[in-house]
Order: C-alpha cells, then structure tokens, then sequence
C-alpha cells in the first residue's frame, strides 16, 4: 500500500507471556520528518521500535512500514531500513574499515570497497579506519554505528537512544548528521531521553506504561498542557524545595541550575505557595514551563505501572 506515511501502524500491542508490553499505540509517521519517542525506562519505546521493523511480531495491531506489511513483509522492511541499537553492536576486534566492509557483504553491496570509502569520508572515519572499534570512544562508536546503518541507503532509520553517554560535542555533531539525511529524504524516528534532542525534532510521540499519552510539536505540547511554572531564584531557594513541595497545587519541584521551579496547573494555588516562604527573599517570576515539566507532569498524571505488578 503506497501512502504518505513511512509508518502507519494501529492498535500496535505487544505481550509477553501475560505481561503488557505495549498497549495500542497508533503512530502515522510522514515521510521526511524527523521524530522523538520519548518516554520513561520500561515504558515499550524499544519494542515499538522492533515491531515497526519487524524484528517482533505484535500480538494485535496492524500496520505498514515504508509500504510494507509489519506482519507478513518483515524481510522487505529490514532491507529498507537502518536499525541503531541501543548497546554498541559492531565487532570490537575489527577496524572501522573491517567492521563497515563486513556490513557491506551482508547487504551483498555492488562496488562495496567504493561504497566503505565513501562513508568513510562522509561521516569524518577516515582518518581512524584503521582503529579497533573496541578502542573507540563513545562518541566515535556512535558514528561508526551510524555509519553501518546508513551505508545501504536506508529509507527509515530507527535510532534507540543513540546519544547515551556520549559528550555535549558528540551529540551535536551526530544530531547536524541526523538532520542532513532527513534533507536527503531520509525519514528518521529517534528515542530519546535528552529534552533537547526532543526540541530538534518535527514532531514527538510521548509513551507511558506501554500507552501513548501525547503526540505532536513540542510547543503544541506544552501549551495544550495547560501547565503554570514559576521559578524561584535567590539565596536559599534550593533549600526550601522539600517543604514547598508539599504545597497544595504544586505538582512538580525540580533544580534548575540555581534555580528552582515549581509547576502546576492551578495558579492561585501555586501563588499561595510561594506566599508561604515570603521570608525567604527568593524572586518568583512565571516563566513559560519547559518541556521537561510538561512530561513530568505527564508522568505524575499517569500514575504508576501496572503492567509487571505480580
């Protein structure tokens, strides 16, 4: 089925044994974006991403990916697609080169010592093609990852939380990458737990308890989330964090830097609050809530997980 969509995927469920994984999600995803999947450890961001490609089969749902059926055309999707795991997955004990030229005869690539140059001049390997990929840093096995996935010429690139553990630099660099395939055509859908990796993206898709509890751009987000923050500077504002917290009204308390802020979605309540510590000399200003308070917020609205309770 040809549509507009690179993932077109309803009611997409997934158990174990009698143990919900991931509980009808629906993502209709359009070709050429770049997209977050957001959401807590455990929360089925993995799993999603493995029936999408066809790693897994759904227990119910059905959907299309690149046009192909998640079910019956898992072979045609894993072709098409480039896979980024989470865990470093490339051979420790072979070069850059070895590693990219091995990829390359598993995709049975014509011109395949062309095609391992070429990525290697691409994503800036060359001059390190003859490390060991277990010597790399974090930052340079995530290029080398990205590198391996891509060489075939993927439609879709599934990236689980690429940027873990890797440096400021690292990242932006990997992220200026991300965004220069997606203008290739690439469509790209990323989890992430990085609030600013999340703020790069076209769209973001937010998973809680194995549900999808939101989607769409981020400031769309925050502002349909009807969420008030204040943040609150000064000499000893950190310390009355514990205390404000069990406030009325307030919702989430959290450290910014220096700072603190507190959220909410009753204003007079919130204002009532900070009235309670007037002594303390902080200054309280409302101040639009990031996107982090918004999923907190979310989080605390979801409650807790049920689905592994024994």
């Amino acid at each position: 089925m040809n549509t507009g969509f690179a993932i077109d995927v309803r009611d997409l469920t997934k158990k174990f044994g009698d143990k919900l994984a991931v509980d009808n999600v629906d993502i209709q995803m359009p070709k050429g974006q770049v997209w977050g999947f957001l959401g807590p450890n455990g929360s089925g961001k993995t799993t999603t991403i493995r029936m999408i490609c066809g790693l897994l089969s759904p227990s119910s749902g059905e959907g299309t990916c690149l046009g192909y059926d998640i079910a019956s055309e898992a072979r045609s999707i894993k072709l098409q697609t480039g896979y980024m795991t989470q865990k470093f997955s490339f051979w420790s004990d072979l070069t850059i080169r070895e590693n990219l030229d091995f990829v390359a005869r598993l995709y049975q690539m014509p011109d395949r010592l062309q095609v391992v140059e070429e990525t290697l001049e691409t994503l800036g390997l060359t001059h390190r093609q003859n490390q060991l990929a277990g010597a790399l840093s974090g930052g340079w096995k995530q290029r080398l990852a990205l590198a391996a996935v891509t060489m075939h010429k993927p439609r879709l690139l599934l990236l689980d939380e690429p940027t873990a553990g890797v440096d400021p630099q690292a990242r932006r660099d990997f992220w200026d990458e991300i965004h220069r395939l997606s203008l290739q055509g690439l469509t790209v859908l990323v989890s992430t737990h990085y609030m600013d990796e999340a703020e790069r993206c076209d769209k973001i898709v937010y998973l809680a308890h194995g549900q999808k509890i939101t989607e769409g751009r981020v400031q769309n987000i925050i502002r349909q989330s009807g969420l008030i923050t204040f943040r609150g500077e000064g000499e000893g504002v950190r310390q009355i964090a514990e205390a404000i917290k069990q406030s009325p009204g307030v919702e989430y308390v959290a450290y910014f830097g220096a700072a603190l802020h507190i959220s909410g979605h009753d204003r007079a309540a919130l204002e009532r609050a900070i009235g309670q510590f007037s002594e303390n000399n902080a200054k309280w200003q409302a101040v639009p809530p990031s996107l982090e308070d918004v999923f907190i917020s979310m989080m605390g609205a979801a409650g807790q997980d049920k689905r592994f309770a024994s």
